[in-house]
């Protein structure tokens, strides 16, 4: 006689066997989301620089300003919003396809992907209905300006450093 598995319970396992991962990447989106709708309700489009409407927190140095990136990071592929829209959603089901491969499993690889998730599917939200990604935290160290970003993007670089940094730590197998 087969034991016959409930396909409600499987589900339901495989949801909490990743529940880091969605809580993170849901907190992540959410968490974009939210600013840029804030950025979106209280600063024009373009705001950027001193004096133009930008919000000035540390003058020379730190402003909250709104501005639409059709590109990727530092504006590479700008223009390809529909080409790098494609990308991040073959990504993400890159990443749950390849989950076992990448040890998403583990508690730490879960923290770092539900960084990397939620910041992809923030800026994929933005492509999909804005046709750009809203950036808005603007550095200035001197002459040189650091290209503007938002909450998605420090959350997929600080999920990729975790990553990367864990596992040139962890103990290789033979």
């Amino acid at each position: 006689m087969t034991k016959s598995v409930d396909p409600g319970v499987s589900l339901t396992w495989r949801f909490l066997k990743y529940w880091r991962l969605t809580a993170i990447a849901a907190s992540v989106l959410a968490a974009d989301q939210a600013t840029k709708a804030w950025i979106a309700a209280h600063l024009p489009f373009n705001t950027y620089g001193d004096g133009a409407g930008a919000i000035r927190v540390v003058r020379g140095f730190f402003y909250i300003v709104h501005v639409g990136n059709t590109g990727a990071a530092w504006s590479i592929l700008s223009g390809r919003s529909i080409l790098l829209a494609t990308l991040a959603g073959v990504t993400l089901v890159a990443i749950f396809i390849g989950r076992r491969a990448l040890g998403l499993a583990a508690p730490h690889a879960q923290a770092c992907f539900g960084l990397m998730c939620g910041g992809i599917a923030g800026n994929l939200a933005d492509r999909l209905v804005r046709g750009h990604v809203v950036d808005f935290l603007d550095f200035h160290f001197g002459t040189y300006v650091y290209p503007t970003f938002n909450v998605a993007d420090s959350a997929i670089c600080v999920g990729v450093v975790l990553y990367a940094a864990y596992s040139l730590k962890s103990p290789k197998s033979p």
